[in-house]
């Protein structure tokens, strides 16, 4: 039965907006993007490889598969390792606004509730399906206990504010640390599983 994989940067204070440029993400004012570029390492590297290539396919919520849409077809050749997978695995969007057919290939709409969509994924014949970036989303599937782990490249920093992926609902939900590793830049790479 296909898992799901979320996969996030996440500040020290919990934070994971906009990891990856100063233009990613701006909403709610937010004024640090590109925060853990300075962190990343060639273990880090093999961590962000090894999920991607991993995945038989990706959940986005619409801001994350706008921002990767726009990018990932056109992309550079120096991160052509990356643009591929993600270019040609299925690639499954949360989204109220935007609809079938969407232009980046091998993007479908979910169609339904997410967790009902969601949950028809998950028992299915596919293999595991990650969440990367897309806050809103893995709240959503976090609050309906579908994740079935959690990949944290938690950074040493302090962002003082931005979006999150932990719903703030009040529910206890325990988890379990199944691996973890130590950067050489100080950042932690933890896998998390539901108790």
């Amino acid at each position: 039965m296909p898992k799901v994989i979320v996969t996030e940067f996440l500040s020290l204070d919990g934070v994971a907006q906009a990891p990856g440029g100063p233009e990613e993400d701006t909403s709610g004012g937010f004024a640090h993007g590109g925060w853990h570029m300075a962190y990343g390492d060639e273990t880090l590297r093999k961590w962000v490889m090894s999920g991607i290539n991993d995945a038989a396919g990706f959940l986005l919520g619409r801001r994350t598969y706008e921002i990767f849409a726009s990018y990932w077809p056109i992309a550079p050749e120096a991160p052509q390792e990356v643009a591929e997978p993600l270019n040609t695995k299925p690639k499954h969007v949360a989204t109220t606004t935007l609809s079938d057919p969407l232009e980046w290939e091998n993007s479908t709409v979910l169609q339904g509730e997410v967790p009902e969509a969601v949950k028809a994924l998950k028992n299915g014949d596919g293999g595991d399906l990650y969440v990367i970036g897309s806050t809103a989303l893995t709240q959503s599937l976090v609050q309906h206990g579908l994740v079935d782990e959690l990949r944290l490249m938690i950074t040493p920093i302090l962002l003082g504010g931005g979006k999150r992926i932990f719903p703030e609902d009040g529910a206890l939900r325990r988890m379990s640390l199944a691996s973890h590793e130590v950067m050489s830049t100080g950042g932690i790479l933890a896998t998390y599983v539901p108790d």
